[in-house]
């Protein structure tokens, strides 16, 4: 589990609830049904015509994958594949199909197979540039979706406030009632912004973060499967990936392969 997100959320909700209670005032002012319902539910409404109906329906996979904390392999896959370049040095290219069944990664795998099965580079090259291209599409449609919702939730909560303030004027002739009234008026706002920037903006951060964490991951496949296709010397191909990690990560990875 992502441990920013698990107590990065909470504590945001909990840090707002303080600093209301700290300011004195009580919480059920801040608590009002017609504001959620006008700027939860009609900011999803407004989502349901703007998408997909089968895309929104998967808004929780969306929250689930945010939730997730995906296990970085760069380290592993360029170990992998250096081990593979030297195997394939000494045996020939042939000899890594018996390795392929033991990969777990299904694009890393279509990669080995059409190396063994001696395919045009360029081809190999476009088979699976449009894979990664096809999987950042399947990413940008969930990301798209929070991302909707995102602008939608602050617009709501202005159709909350205005719809608050109609009603505020409508009861002018009793003064005592103007304060409650824009107090209520301006609670859809208020409701809009955290969900803008607490809870929707953060979950599309994260969707952005997990889709280049992936893309990385294939690219560095694509490259070491071109290269050991290539003939490249196995320490020309490792240094080639490393060129993916962070420097400070690039001494731990070449003693993964001591």
């Amino acid at each position: 589990m992502d441990l920013g997100f698990i107590i990065g959320m909470p504590l945001g909700f909990v840090a707002i609830i303080a600093a209301i209670l700290v300011g004195g005032f009580p919480l059920s002012i801040f608590m009002d049904l017609v504001s959620v319902i006008i700027t939860v539910v009609g900011s999803f409404c407004a989502l349901m015509v703007s998408s997909s109906l089968k895309d929104v329906l998967k808004m929780p996979t969306y929250f689930g994958i945010a939730l997730k904390e995906p296990k970085s392999n760069i380290g592993e896959l360029i170990k992998q594949l250096v081990a593979f370049s030297e195997k394939a040095r000494r045996e020939g290219l042939l000899s890594l199909e018996d390795d392929v069944e033991n990969l777990d990664d299904a694009f890393f795998k279509q990669g080995v197979r059409m190396v063994v099965d001696s395919m045009d580079p360029e081809v190999i090259k476009g088979i699976m540039y449009n894979e990664l291209n096809q999987m950042n599409a399947r990413h940008s449609v969930g990301i798209g979706i929070m991302d909707r919702w995102n602008s939608f939730a602050p617009a709501f909560g202005m159709i909350g406030t205005l719809y608050g303030l109609v009603g505020m004027l409508s009861s002018m002739g009793d003064p005592s009632s103007i304060g409650a009234g824009m107090s209520a008026a301006l609670i859809t706002t208020f409701y809009g912004a955290i969900m803008s920037n607490l809870v929707l903006a953060p979950v599309r951060d994260k969707l952005k973060l997990r889709d280049a964490n992936d893309t990385a991951e294939k690219e560095v496949i694509l490259e070491g499967i071109l290269s050991i296709q290539a003939g490249e010397n196995p320490r020309t191909i490792e240094e080639k990936l490393l060129a993916f990690v962070p420097p400070k990560d690039r001494a731990k990875i070449k003693q993964m392969g001591d």
